[in-house]
């Protein structure tokens, strides 16, 4: 998969926007890069497309900037000149994709039947666009597509937004979710910045899904983890089972015991936090400063992170994220 691709995967969810004065450029890249989703697809709807593309990729230059609704040669290198980094169009015009490969800049072109997605990979696409999503069939369509078509990966738009996004997302095929949702046409013309602001930072808030699974206490020894989990019983109710690798007991499902100094732990213990994808998880708590211990990751038999440890020590716990199945 192309660079940019893969940095679109990790974000998730790629902002679809119209903007119909280029003075809203600057203020609305500012808003999506504040809610924690440093992206955009201008779609080249309005005259304006070409000006805000090159205002947000001037002003933001860390930013992921794209087009949208590109339907001809014409537009997309306009788009490019502009410093679009990738273009997005409703269907597929064998012109216009033939246009982007021989530049070098990737394409996903719209495709919602099986004809289409042929004509994608005799140009060489492994990512389309799936439009629009939920009138086309929704992820059972695109489940059914991707049996014959095992190599290809897909971008949902059209009717994605807070509520069905993650049904969407949990399906491996789909490297991202395109949706206006966070920046209507009405937030970007009244101004209300900060209203996309919140809006962005739910939906990925939303996307990620944390909570927190356990919190994991270090005990002196097993006789004293052995006390407490009696303890939990009988005041609780809380059920003991032994802990994987057999470092300590479970009361409950909400609190670990730990009783074996070799657990990575902090001074006091550590909390798990479920998330729905830890690559995803990564990224985005990345972006706020966040480290990550590698040697602590485990993946599964198809290669994707299950288990990760955060760097350093909150109030003497560590925090380990952990994929929800």
């Amino acid at each position: 998969m192309n660079k940019v691709l893969e940095k679109i995967s990790l974000m998730g969810i790629v902002p679809v926007v119209k903007i119909n004065d280029a003075k809203d450029a600057a203020p609305l890249a500012k808003a999506l890069c504040d809610g924690g989703l440093p992206c955009a697809e201008v779609t080249f709807r309005t005259d304006a497309a070409k000006d805000a593309i090159r205002i947000m990729t001037k002003e933001y230059p860390d930013m992921l900037i794209g087009a949208g609704t590109v339907l001809t040669t014409e537009q997309a290198d306009e788009a490019i000149s502009a410093g679009a980094s990738f273009i997005v169009s409703p269907g597929l015009n064998p012109e216009v994709v033939k246009h982007c490969v021989d530049r070098g800049i990737p394409i996903t072109p719209g495709c919602s039947n099986p004809s289409d997605i042929e004509t994608a990979i005799s140009f060489g696409l492994d990512v389309v666009k799936f439009f629009p999503a939920e009138a086309a069939g929704g992820l059972p369509m695109i489940k059914a597509m991707s049996a014959p078509y095992t190599g290809v990966k897909y971008m949902p738009t059209g009717g994605i937004n807070a509520s069905n996004m993650n049904n969407y997302l949990a399906f491996p095929k789909i490297i991202a979710c395109g949706g206006s949702w966070m920046v209507t046409d009405k937030l970007i013309a009244d101004g209300k910045f900060g209203e996309i602001t919140r809006l962005t930072s739910e939906a990925v808030m939303t996307m990620l899904g944390f909570e927190v699974r356990h919190i994991g206490i270090n005990t002196e020894s097993k006789t004293e983890a052995d006390s407490l989990a009696l303890a939990f019983d009988r005041l609780f109710g809380f059920k003991t089972t032994d802990a994987p690798g057999n470092v300590g007991y479970f009361a409950g499902d909400g609190i670990e015991l730990l009783f074996d100094k070799k657990v990575f732990t902090g001074e006091h213990g550590h909390i798990a936090i479920l998330t729905n994808s830890i690559e995803r998880a990564r990224f985005h708590l990345g972006l706020k400063g966040v480290k990550f211990l590698d040697e602590t990751a485990r993946y599964d038999e198809n290669g994707i992170c299950t288990f990760l440890y955060l760097d350093g020590l909150y109030s003497g716990f560590t925090i380990h994220l952990s994929r929800r199945r």
